[in-house]
C-alpha cells in the first residue's frame, strides 16, 4: 500500500476527505504508469537481466520485468517518465526496443482456454478414478441394496462431473446443431449424454448394469485429447493486434511555441509533429523542416538508412536516426501506412483460416454416419423385441459409445505433438494446429532476405586494405555514430587491436555523416557525395581525411548459418525456391548468387510480397514463406504456411505457423519432410479407426456389447492410434 498521509477529522467530513482522495487518486495515477516494450532481439537469462538492472537504474523507473516468451518488458516508471527515453536507455545497451500499446495487448495475455481444459480434464479424472473404485465392487458381485448404493454414489459423483467436464463438447455440439449441421461433437455429446441418461435410469430401476464410468471415460480421453490439439500450437495472438499495438500510441505535436504530446487520436491532417532521433514516426507525413537519415527496414527489408530532408515523404513505424525532424501529417491512425499493414494481414489470416483440416474433413462424413448407425439400432431392436426400449436404447447407446470418434478426435493431436516434439528438439516450434498438414502439400519456398537468410548486420570486408593509422581515425570517429555502418566499422577496427586516434569538435551532421578535427584537418565520414566520393558498386561507407582522396570502406550481409545448405536441400526435394527482398537490387543479386536462388525480385514493398504469394497461390502453387519483418507479416499470412526465426520482430512471429528457435536454417528442409511423414501418419490413424469401426460396430449392432464393453473398445482403439503417432519419435 502506498504511504498517503490521511488528515485528521474536521467539521466538514467531506473537507476533509477531499485531499486524501486526491492523493489517492494521485497515488493510482502514478501507480497505473505502465509502459510495455518489444524487445525482439533478448534470448537469454543474461539479456533479461541487463534489461532489467538497466531499466530500474533509469531514474523514475520503479520496476521492470521482462518476459523471455513474450520478449516484452513491462515497466512501471512515474508519469514523467517517457518511452523514448526506455527506448534510448536499451538502445544504448545493444537491445533493440518498440513501445507497445498495453490496451491494445490486454486482452490477449492469458491462455484462458488451455487452462479451462486442463481444469476440467483433472475433474473428470479424478472423478472417473473414483467411479472406476465403486465400480470394481459391483463387478466383484455386490448385489441389490449394496449394488443400488454404488450406483447411487457414482451417479451423485459422475452427473455432476460429466456436467462440467463435458461442457466443451455440449457448446461444440450445440453451435453446430444451431446451424443445422453436425460435427464431431454432436456424437460425442450424445454418446456421453445417453451413457450417463441410461446409467440413471438402470440406477432408478435397480438394474443390473450402470455405465457412469463408461461416460466419464469418454469424457477424460476426449478432453486429453482436445488438449493435446490446444497444447501443440501455442494460441497466438492476432498478428493483426500485434501490428496495431507497435504503432506508436502518442505524439510531440507543435503549437506555436510549446510541445505537447497527445494521443494519435488527437493528430488531424495538417498538424506539425515533432519526432527526436531515435524516435519512431507516429504518422504518415511529409517532413517540413530537418534532415536525418530515416530506418525503413521493419516496413521495407531496406538494409540501410536512407537520408530524408525537408520535403520528403515519411510512414508511421520508420525510425528517425541522427537528426531531430518535424512532420506535417498526412495520415494518422487508421489511415496511417502501418495501420492499412494490419488490415492486410488481418484479411489474409482470414483466408488462411478456411483451411479445412484432415480431422474437420473426415468428421463432415463421419458424424452422419454414425447417428444413422445408432438410430438404426434402436429401431431394428425395437422392431425384434417387440418394443423393449430399454434394450434397444441400450443397445444404440453401446453403438453411439464404440463408434465415438475418440480414436478420430486423437489421430491429429497425437501425431502433431509427437511431430512437435522431435521438430522442437530440431530447434522448430510448430504454432498452428493444421500447420503440419499445410507444410507437407509446400511445392514452392519464399525467402526474405534481410533477417531471415543474412544475419541483417553489415560485416567490414576490407579491413585488410587500410593502415593502422587509417583505421584508428576510422574507429574514432565512427564510434561517434549510431548508423549501422559506422557501428561495424568501429567494431571490426576494435576486434583487430586498433587503437582510435584523438579528435576534436567531433559532430554528427544529420543524414550525412560524422565530421572532425585532426590536428587542424578536417575527417569525414558517411555518404560517397558528401565527402566527394564516387560511389562503389557495393554496399560502403567513404572516410576522408584532409585533402586526401576518400577511402571507401565495403560491407556484406553475412549469411545466416545452414542458409545455403537449407536451400540447396529445398531444391533436392523438386521445391521452387525464391527470393524477393525490399533491399536493393545489387544486394539481392548478389545474396541470390552466394545461396544459389535462380529466381528473385527486389524492391519489393510489403504489399508487393503479399500480392506476389497471392499471385503464385492463384496459379495452384502451395508456398511456404519465410521471413521476419514487418514488411513480410502481410506475406507471412496470405502463405499456404509460414516460418519466421525467433529472432524475427513479434509480429512476424504471431503471423507465421512455425518459429525456428535456433539461428540455423538447415532445419527447413527436414521439416518439411517431418511434415510429410506426420500426415501419411494421420492417415494411417485413420485407417486404424476405420478398421476398428468395421469390426466393432457390426459386434455392437448385434447387441453383443454392453455400453461398458463398448467404451473398454472405444479406450483401446484411442491407444492403437498414440501408439502409431509415436513411431514419429
Amino acid at each position: 500500500m502506498s504511504d498517503v498521509a490521511y488528515p485528521s477529522p474536521s467539521a466538514c467530513p467531506a473537507c476533509a476527505a477531499a485531499p486524501a482522495a486526491e492523493r489517492l487518486a494521485e497515488a493510482a495515477e502514478a501507480r497505473d504508469a505502465r509502459i510495455l516494450l518489444s524487445l525482439p532481439t533478448i534470448h537469454c537469462a543474461g539479456c533479461i537481466s541487463a534489461v532489467e538492472r538497466g531499466l530500474t537504474a533509469h531514474p523514475g523507473v520503479q520496476s521492470a520485468r521482462v518476459n523471455l516468451t513474450l520478449k516484452r518488458a513491462s515497466v512501471e516508471a512515474a508519469p514523467d517518465v517517457t518511452s523514448d527515453a526506455l527506448v534510448s536507455l536499451l538502445d544504448g545497451l545493444g537491445y533493440e526496443a518498440h513501445e507497445l500499446d498495453p490496451g491494445t495487448l490486454s486482452a490477449t495475455e492469458t491462455d484462458r482456454v488451455g487452462r479451462d481444459l486442463l481444469m476440467r480434464l483433472a475433474v473428470a479424472g479424478f472423478a472417473m478414478m473414483n467411479v472406476m473404485l465403486l465400480s470394481v465392487a459391483v463387478w466383484s458381485g455386490a448385489a441389490d441394496a449394496t449394488r443400488d448404493l454404488f450406483h447411487w454414489i457414482s451417479a451423485a459423483i459422475a452427473l455432476p462431473t460429466i456436467a462440467f467436464s463435458a461442457q466443451p463438447f455440449f457448446r461444440h455440439a450445440w453451435t453446430a446443431l444451431s446451424v443445422r449441421r453436425l460435427n464431431m461433437d454432436v456424437p460425442i455429446s450424445l454418446a456421453i449424454i445417453l451413457a450417463g441418461g441410461m446409467s440413471l435410469y438402470e440406477t432408478m430401476q435397480s438394474g443390473e448394469h450402470a455405465y457412469f464410468d463408461a461416460a466419464l471415460s469418454l469424457t477424460f480421453f476426449l478432453l486429453a485429447g482436445r488438449y493435446l490439439d490446444h497444447r501443440t500450437r501455442a494460441v497466438a495472438r492476432s498478428a493483426a493486434e500485434e501490428l496495431a499495438a507497435l504503432e506508436v500510441p502518442r505524439a510531440t505535436r507543435i503549437d506555436g511555441a510549446d510541445e505537447v504530446t497527445v494521443p494519435i487520436a488527437e493528430l488531424a491532417v495538417g498538424d506539425l509533429v515533432k519526432v527526436r532521433p531515435g524516435g519512431r514516426m507516429p504518422v504518415d507525413g511529409v517532413i517540413a523542416s530537418g534532415s536525418s537519415e530515416v530506418d525503413r527496414s521493419l516496413l521495407t527489408g531496406e538494409t540501410l538508412p536512407i537520408f530524408a530532408s525537408e520535403g520528403a515523404t515519411v510512414s508511421a513505424g520508420e525510425v528517425n536516426l541522427t537528426g531531430p525532424l518535424t512532420v506535417r501529417v498526412t495520415a494518422a491512425g487508421e489511415a496511417t501506412s502501418l495501420h492499412r499493414m494490419a488490415d492486410l494481414v488481418a484479411m489474409a489470416e482470414s483466408a488462411r483460416n478456411r483451411y479445412t483440416s484432415l480431422a474437420d474433413r473426415a468428421a463432415q462424413i463421419y458424424a452422419p454416419g454414425v447417428h444413422l448407425l445408432a438410430f438404426v439400432a434402436f429401431i431394428g431392436w425395437l422392431w425384434a423385441t417387440g418394443g423393449d426400449v430399454r434394450l434397444a436404447l441400450n443397445i444404440a447407446v453401446a453403438v453411439l459409445i464404440i463408434t465415438c470418434p475418440c480414436a478420430l478426435g486423437l489421430a491429429v493431436p497425437a501425431v502433431t505433438t509427437a511431430a512437435s516434439g522431435r521438430l522442437f528438439r530440431q530447434g522448430m516450434l510448430i504454432k498452428h494446429g493444421t500447420a503440419l498438414e499445410r507444410l507437407a502439400d509446400v511445392d514452392t519456398v519464399v525467402f526474405d532476405k534481410t533477417g531471415t537468410l543474412t544475419e541483417g548486420r553489415p560485416v567490414l570486408t576490407n579491413l585488410d586494405d587500410f593502415d593502422r593509422d587509417t583505421l584508428g581515425i576510422a574507429r574514432a570517429i565512427a564510434e561517434a555514430s549510431s548508423h549501422p555502418l559506422a557501428q561495424s566499422l568501429a567494431g571490426a577496427a576494435r576486434d583487430a587491436g586498433v587503437e582510435p586516434a584523438t579528435l576534436d569538435d567531433v559532430r554528427e551532421v544529420p543524414g550525412y555523416g560524422i565530421e572532425a578535427q585532426l590536428a587542424g584537418q578536417t575527417v569525414r565520414l558517411g555518404r560517397a557525395e558528401w565527402v566527394g566520393a564516387t560511389p562503389a558498386a557495393q554496399t560502403a561507407t567513404y572516410l576522408v581525411i584532409g585533402d586526401d582522396a576518400p577511402l571507401a570502406f565495403s560491407f556484406t550481409d553475412q549469411l545466416r548459418p545452414g542458409a545455403a545448405e537449407a536451400v540447396a536441400a529445398l531444391k533436392s526435394q523438386g521445391k521452387d525456391v525464391r527470393l524477393i527482398s525490399g533491399d536493393t537490387e545489387a544486394a539481392v543479386l548478389d545474396l541470390a548468387a552466394r545461396v544459389g536462388i535462380d529466381q528473385w525480385q527486389a524492391g519489393a514493398l510489403p504489399q508487393d510480397k503479399a500480392n506476389a504469394i497471392d499471385t503464385l497461390a492463384s496459379s495452384g502453387a502451395r508456398v511456404l514463406m519465410v521471413g521476419d519483418g514487418l514488411n513480410d507479416t502481410a506475406a507471412l499470412a496470405a502463405a499456404h504456411v509460414s516460418i519466421s526465426p525467433a529472432s524475427a520482430l513479434d509480429a512476424a512471429r504471431v503471423a507465421s505457423d512455425i518459429v525456428l528457435l535456433g539461428s540455423d536454417l538447415s532445419p527447413l528442409a527436414d521439416a518439411v519432410t517431418t511434415a510429410t511423414k506426420a500426415t501419411r501418419r494421420i492417415k494411417e490413424n485413420f485407417a486404424i479407426a476405420a478398421l476398428y469401426n468395421l469390426i466393432a460396430v457390426p459386434i455392437a449392432l448385434s447387441g453383443f456389447a454392453t455400453p461398458l464393453a463398448a467404451a473398454l473398445a472405444m479406450s483401446f482403439s484411442s491407444i492403437t492410434v498414440s501408439l502409431n503417432a509415436l513411431r514419429l519419435r
